[in-house]
């Protein structure tokens, strides 16, 4: 009983909140071996579905396009955040600094179907405008997720940029290097280990 008694309530909402999450995770990866067609029906341990999916072209050409998406938007994200991030740290007073915060806050701030019609529309009436996109496909996919991930990099990073001493770079520099070589081997450790991450983060929404 005094074990009980020691264990917090937020403790015990952790655990709920965890096992609803992947619970059905868990169901749903063992009525994939189910050999019924019906779901609610178990007919016995099979892996036919799984040799069905292999079968079909169409599905495994949509998985194929969505990882390379995933990849050039995650990668592209990736650049675009961390630039960002050390623009906002470093150059503390430039003219339109609130105007590019507001524009990397702003797709954090909204939701992702208002960030989609809106640059639905964009793409329409560009493609009215000046001719292009001609039409919406992998392209205009794939800047979408740039715009949505990029956002979360800058944050991530620029959280991270925040915590570096500025004395190792301009020690670096006194030493003679320059500032390209100073940026890469002082920031390569912080930086990108958080970057590489958001590589993860940035595919997984469309593997999922």
């Amino acid at each position: 009983m005094g074990k009980l008694r020691n264990v917090s309530f937020s403790t015990v909402m952790l655990v709920l909140g965890l096992l609803f999450l992947y619970i059905p995770m868990v169901i749903l990866i063992i009525y994939s071996f189910n050999a019924s067609r019906l779901v609610t029906v178990w007919g016995g341990f099979s892996t036919r579905w799984y040799f069905e999916l292999l079968k079909d072209q169409q599905l495994l050409s949509a998985v194929w396009m969505s990882l390379r998406i995933a990849f050039y938007s995650a990668t592209m994200a990736v650049c675009i955040g961390t630039l960002a991030a050390f623009v906002m740290t470093r150059f503390r007073r430039f003219r339109g600094r609130t105007m590019l915060s507001s524009m990397i806050t702003a797709p954090l701030v909204m939701p992702e179907v208002i960030t989609g019609l809106s640059l639905l529309l964009l793409f329409v009436h560009m493609a009215q405008i000046i001719g292009w996109p001609a039409d919406r496909g992998m392209v205009t996919i794939w800047i979408a997720h740039t715009t949505f991930c990029s956002a979360y990099v800058a944050v991530v990073v620029s959280s991270r940029l925040r915590e570096l001493d500025l004395s190792i770079e301009e020690a670096a520099m006194d030493l003679g290097a320059t500032p390209f070589k100073t940026f890469f081997p002082d920031h390569h450790s912080c930086d990108y280990t958080r970057a590489d991450c958001w590589l993860v983060v940035g595919i997984y929404p469309f593997i999922g």
